[in-house]
């Protein structure tokens, strides 16, 4: 990958419109490629196997037309339309897969993936749901299997040095993306959500040293740019699981507004929290991904009231909210999503209790609905200018 500074954002544009590129050319160079679904595989242990750890997306634009024939229609539209492109052989060039339990969707469709896609490395990982210690020493068993699996599949022991160095290189890596998100703080921020988008979607493709690179690029280039006229728009963040497209950024920012944050599973909830160096690799690793990922499927219940129970698991949105001088919030939760659905009426009035408004929409995974989403979002920013 050629990254120099200058070109970092076109380079990101890319990587998202043609997304999988440069896997496919390091798959031709000899590397190993292991796809993953969600925030919540560990892919400190890929690094540290030597393969690339390569997170799948769908095509929002293409409808889903084999996916179907093996899936009931009531799973969530984002496995789906996933599970849809790798059948359209979209995802060619994967040697495995890693898959998490996240959710019902993907739980029960773990057989299905596994035999239709028939890659010559799979392993699932059951997760728990709950953080307390013996989840803790419970999700250490699983990595522990995770990397006997991959010490099989690869031919190479995985050290706790190795597994050291990759969680420095994760660590490193978030905290880049984070100074780039602090560019959005700007008013009128300094890089738009779309550009934004373009970014975090091209680097969960990339090997994590290139993805830092391609980071380091982004934000050379974004602070060699002229403050952008001071237009007065609404500045909004966007909610939800794993958004990864442009095209609700595009009809946020057409709209006369910034989009300047989210709480998306491939945004702030994977780069905000890091992974601690602890004398067992696989504490740190367990930890961060139980106790810091916030995703909707983890049961957080550290306080002692319901108030503060809340606070746990929804109070970074409230610092989100004044740091990046939020005027109004969307949750976007795709269909048949229960988790996130769950979880809509006390976020929604948690975030509310701030002062911020609330659009809630129930959408598709696919660019087919835009028009409605369209509609809503700007009848929203309407309201709240």
């Amino acid at each position: 990958m050629s990254v120099t500074n200058g070109n970092g954002l076109a380079k990101a544009k890319e990587y998202c419109s043609e997304y999988g590129l440069r896997a496919k050319e390091l798959k031709a160079e000899g590397r190993q490629i292991i796809g993953y679904l969600t925030a919540i595989a560990p892919v400190e242990i890929l690094t540290a196997a030597g393969v690339v750890p390569f997170r799948l997306k769908g095509w929002v634009s293409e409808p889903i037309t084999k996916a179907d024939a093996h899936m009931e229609t009531i799973v969530c539209p984002f496995v789906r339309n996933v599970f849809d492109s790798a059948l359209k052989g979209k995802y060619s060039f994967l040697d495995g897969m890693a898959m998490p339990h996240l959710c019902d969707s993907i739980d029960r469709t773990n057989d299905v993936w596994s035999y239709n896609l028939d890659l010559p490395y799979w392993h699932f990982l059951n997760i728990p749901h709950v953080t307390d210690d013996p989840s803790i020493e419970f999700t250490k068993s699983v990595l522990r299997s995770f990397i006997t699996s991959l010490e099989g599949f690869t031919g190479r022991k995985i050290t706790d040095q190795a597994i050291v160095e990759a969680v420095k290189q994760h660590n490193e890596n978030r905290s880049l993306m984070r100074d780039l998100y602090s560019l959005r703080k700007e008013n009128p921020p300094l890089i738009s959500g779309v550009e934004m988008m373009e970014v975090m979607v091209a680097a969960m493709s990339l090997p994590v040293d290139e993805s830092s690179a391609l980071i380091k690029s982004v934000i050379e280039e974004v602070k060699r740019r002229e403050p952008p006229a001071g237009k007065k728009a609404p500045r909004i963040m966007i909610v939800g699981g794993q958004i990864d497209n442009v095209a609700v950024a595009e009809v946020i920012e057409n709209a006369n507004a910034w989009l300047v944050m989210d709480d998306i599973t491939m945004g702030s909830k994977a780069y905000w929290p890091t992974t601690d160096i602890t004398p067992d690799p696989l504490q740190g690793i367990a930890e961060r991904y139980l106790r810091k990922v916030r995703v909707a499927t983890t049961y957080i219940d550290t306080g002692d009231t319901y108030e503060e129970n809340l606070e746990a698991r929804f109070g970074h949105m409230k610092r989100y909210i004044n740091e990046f001088k939020v005027d109004g919030v969307i949750l976007f939760v795709y269909k048949y999503c229960d988790p996130y659905g769950f979880d809509v009426p006390a976020m929604k009035s948690f975030i509310e209790e701030t002062g911020t408004p609330v659009l809630y929409l129930e959408d598709e995974y696919s660019t087919s609905s835009l028009s409605r989403v369209k509609t809503r979002v700007e009848a929203f920013l309407e309201m709240i200018a």
